[in-house]
């Protein structure tokens, strides 16, 4: 028999990575590489360029999270040390919000805070919609189910 909500939270990996790119506008390469930079507190534009080795090739990566808020310069360049980044605080917001999603916490669904929601969507976004309805009720059940 299977242990029920151990191991489950990928289970709703692509739904919550959809809701969180829609939201954010970002792409699967650009939230991959935010989520390596969350733990690494401070890195080099190096760092950054050695994880991106990884991902689908965009030279202007690292400028647009930069002038879009998601990478600040925590030091300045000096004439012996090289500049240092840093993730910003609405960075750790987002990454903080998807991993409570992962750890069990509802998407929203109002058009204000869930863009999926709006009228006049995308077929994907119809799709993903009727998915996030599924997995909050699911969600809803399990907390009824669990004992507390």
């Amino acid at each position: 028999m299977k242990s029920q909500g151990v191991h489950d939270c990928l289970k709703y990996w692509r739904v919550i990575r959809y809701f969180i790119k829609r939201k954010y506008s970002l792409s699967t390469a650009d939230l991959d590489m935010l989520l390596f930079l969350y733990t690494e507190d401070i890195f080099s534009k190096q760092q950054f360029l050695d994880y991106e080795d990884l991902l689908s090739w965009d030279r202007h990566r690292f400028k647009r999270l930069l002038d879009n808020g998601w990478v600040e310069i925590f030091r300045p360049k000096t004439k012996r040390l090289n500049t240092m980044y840093s993730v910003t605080y609405k960075t750790q917001r987002m990454i903080d919000s998807l991993y409570k999603k992962l750890s069990g916490e509802e998407i929203p669904t109002s058009q204000t805070s869930n863009p999926i929601f709006a009228k006049n969507v995308s077929f994907s976004d119809e799709v993903y919609k009727n998915m996030i309805k599924e997995m909050n009720k699911s969600i809803k059940q399990q907390r009824r189910l669990s004992p507390e």
